[in-house]
Parts: C-alpha cells; sequence; structure tokens
C-alpha cells in the first residue's frame, strides 16, 4: 500500500497568474493547475540533468554480444 501525503500550504499568487495558469494547464482548480506545473517544471529539471551528462557518461553498445552469451549458457 502506497501512502500519499497532502501538505495544505498558503500561496500569494496573483489572480492573473493563477488564471493564466488554470488556462494553460487546461485545469479546473488552482490546486490542479498548481500541481501541474510543478510535475512540468520538476520534469524539465530531470531533463536538464540528464542532458548535462551528454559526452561524460562511456556506455558501451554490446547488446548483441551480451545476447548472444546469454543464449550460449543456455
Amino acid at each position: 500500500m502506497k501512502w500519499r501525503i497532502e501538505m495544505r500550504t498558503t500561496l500569494n499568487i496573483s489572480d492573473a497568474l493563477i488564471e493564466e495558469l488554470m488556462s494553460v494547464t487546461d485545469t479546473k482548480t488552482k490546486t490542479k493547475a498548481i500541481e501541474a506545473a510543478i510535475r512540468e517544471y520538476v520534469r524539465r529539471r530531470k531533463i536538464r540533468k540528464l542532458k548535462s551528462l551528454s559526452g561524460k557518461i562511456d556506455l558501451v553498445d554490446n547488446w548483441q554480444e551480451l545476447r548472444e552469451s546469454e543464449l550460449e549458457e543456455r
């Protein structure tokens, strides 16, 4: 069973900004709009972090060799 903890938070955000956010996220509530925006922000930060690793990780493309050796073991 996975527990979901929710927090109540008070934010001071302009009504115009919240309305625009609700419009672009196509959500009906302020909470859903903010959750969507936070999810998107986190997703983009993760992508940026992965992109920053470009060229820093040396991957060996030997999946065919590994597959053949696994088949030989059978």
